[in-house]
């Protein structure tokens, strides 16, 4: 799922819990649960954006471990 995905998600997520809340009541479980699940997005999506892709050479080892380029040596 793509940061783009889940910001979407997320959207949909929070107009449905204020359906559910405006519905049910602020202190009911169902609202608390509807924004829980919005929480979760958020803290999903703010993952992703932390998470650092590969560069090239990374992706390479992880493709190659073998390879001379990729061997670490201990002192």
């Amino acid at each position: 799922m793509t940061i783009n995905d889940i910001e979407k998600k997320i959207e949909e997520e929070r107009d449905n819990a204020r359906s559910v809340c405006d519905i049910s009541g602020t202190t009911s479980g169902e609202c608390a649960a509807a924004w829980d699940a919005v929480e979760e997005l958020q803290a999903e999506a703010s993952h992703k954006r932390q998470v650092k892709p590969k560069n090239s050479l990374e992706q390479y080892c992880d493709d190659n471990p073998d390879a001379a380029e990729c061997r670490i040596y201990d002192d």
